[in-house]
C-alpha cells in the first residue's frame, strides 16, 4: 500500500465470494489490520481464502460494517438484496465490472438504495481463483465508486474508505457513465482480441509458428475465463455493442480501401494511413505511468540467454546506474535459447545505460 495513505475503514468486513477480486480484497483489508469474514456457496473456495490469511470463514459473528458482494454480474444484483436484508445497517458495496442494471435489479429485489454503493476496483489477472489472489493486487489502481441517486453520505464515505484501505485511488462516476466508460476501455477490447486470436484457430500451422510478439500483445488477455467474460458482456451488452459498431465501421472503411488499393486505385491507401495516424492520437491519450501525461520513452535493448539469474543479473545492473528504469518488454527468439529485454528509459538516458551494460559484459543491441 501507498505509505502515508490513511487506512480508516471500521470492520468486520464481510467478503460473499472468494475468487481472485474477493480474496485478493480480503488480503489487501487484512494486511491493513482489518476483521475480515469470508462467504462462498463453493466451500472449497473459501478454505482456500481462509487459509492464505485471508480472514475467517463467516458464522454467526457480530453484523458487519460493511458487506463486499464479489460474485458473478448475473448473480450480484440478488446476493446484493440479500445482504441488504440480512443485514440491516451494513455498507453494502459489490465490485462487478458493470454497474447500472447490477444495481437496478437490486434495488427492485428489495436492495437498500440508501446503504447500496456500487463499486468496481479496475484490477485483475488472466487467471481466476482465490489462489490467484494477491495483496497488493489494488495498490495504486482506480476503484471506481457509483453510489444511487439516494446513498446516504456515511455510506459512500465508507466505500471510499474500503478502497483507500486496500491501497486503491477511489474515483466517483454515476453507474451509466461507468458502464459507457468500461466498454470502451476494458470489456470491447476483451471480446477483440478473442475475435482476433480466433483467426489462429483454422489457420495453417506455419504462418502461427512466425507471430511475432505484436500478435502476442494483441491477444494476451484472450486467455481469460470465457464464462465470466460471457456474463459481463451479456450484462453490459448496449454499450460494447456501441463500441464495436464503431470498430466495425472503421475496420470495414480500411478493408475497402485495400481493396481498392489491390484493384490498382493507389490513393486509396490514404484512408488507411488515416486510421493508423487516428490510433496514435487514441494511443496517446491513454494515461501514462502513474496516471500523468503519456512520455516518450526509448528502449535499449539487450540479448539474454535464457537461463536462471540471467534476468536479475541485468536488473542488478541496472540498479547500479543513475538510470530510473521505467518499464520492461520481454521478447523470446524463435528457435534460439535467448531473449531480447526491451528497456524503456528516458531519452536522455538511453547513452548512459547502454555503456553501462556494455562495460559489465552485456550484449546490447543497437
Amino acid at each position: 500500500m501507498n505509505p502515508g495513505r490513511s487506512v480508516a475503514v471500521i470492520g468486520p468486513v464481510l467478503i460473499i465470494g472468494t475468487g481472485l477480486i474477493g480474496t485478493s480484497i480480503a488480503l489487501s483489508l487484512r494486511r491493513a489490520g482489518v476483521e475480515v469474514l469470508l462467504e462462498d456457496l463453493d466451500s472449497e473456495q473459501a478454505q482456500v481464502a481462509a487459509g492464505m490469511g485471508a480472514g475467517n470463514i463467516a458464522g454467526s459473528e457480530a453484523e458487519p460494517a460493511i458487506v463486499v458482494v464479489a460474485v458473478p454480474p448475473r448473480h450480484a444484483a440478488q446476493v446484493l438484496a440479500r445482504a441488504s436484508d440480512d443485514f440491516p445497517f451494513a455498507t453494502i458495496t459489490d465490485v462487478t465490472s458493470v454497474k447500472e442494471r447490477v444495481l437496478a435489479e437490486a434495488c427492485d429485489l428489495g436492495a437498500d438504495p440508501e446503504r447500496l454503493v456500487g463499486g468496481h476496483p479496475m484490477a485483475g489477472r488472466e487467471v481466476s481463483g482465490a489462489a490467484s489472489a494477491r495483496p497488493d493486487l489494488l495498490d495504486d489502481r482506480l476503484w471506481i465508486i457509483t453510489p444511487t441517486e439516494v446513498t446516504q453520505a456515511k455510506h459512500q464515505r465508507a466505500a471510499h474508505q474500503l478502497a483507500v484501505t486496500c491501497g486503491a485511488y477511489p474515483v466517483e462516476m454515476s453507474a451509466a457513465e461507468h458502464d459507457r466508460a468500461v466498454a470502451l476501455v476494458s470489456h470491447a477490447p476483451q471480446l477483440l482480441s478473442s475475435v482476433l486470436a480466433a483467426q489462429l484457430v483454422d489457420a495453417d500451422a506455419a504462418y502461427v509458428q512466425v507471430a511475432g510478439q505484436g500478435l502476442r500483445d494483441m491477444t494476451r488477455i484472450a486467455g481469460s475465463e470465457s464464462a465470466l467474460w460471457t456474463d459481463i458482456l451479456g450484462v453490459n451488452a448496449a454499450p460494447v455493442a456501441d463500441v464495436l459498431d464503431g470498430v466495425i465501421y472503421d475496420l470495414q472503411r480500411a478493408a475497402r480501401a485495400l481493396r481498392a488499393v489491390a484493384a490498382g486505385e493507389c490513393a486509396s491507401i490514404n484512408v488507411v494511413t488515416e486510421e493508423l495516424q487516428r490510433g496514435a492520437i487514441g494511443r496517446g491519450r491513454i494515461p501514462g505511468k502513474h496516471g500523468a501525461s503519456p512520455s516518450t520513452y526509448m528502449e535499449v535493448a539487450v540479448m539474454l540467454a535464457d537461463r536462471p539469474g540471467e534476468l536479475g543479473r541485468l536488473f542488478t545492473a541496472v540498479g547500479e546506474t543513475t538510470v530510473n528504469l521505467e518499464d520492461v518488454r520481454i521478447e523470446h527468439v524463435l528457435g534460439r535459447q535467448s531473449g531480447l529485454v526491451e528497456l524503456s528509459v528516458q531519452p536522455d538516458s538511453v547513452t548512459t545505460l547502454e555503456e553501462a551494460l556494455r562495460s559489465r559484459g552485456f550484449d546490447v543491441r543497437g
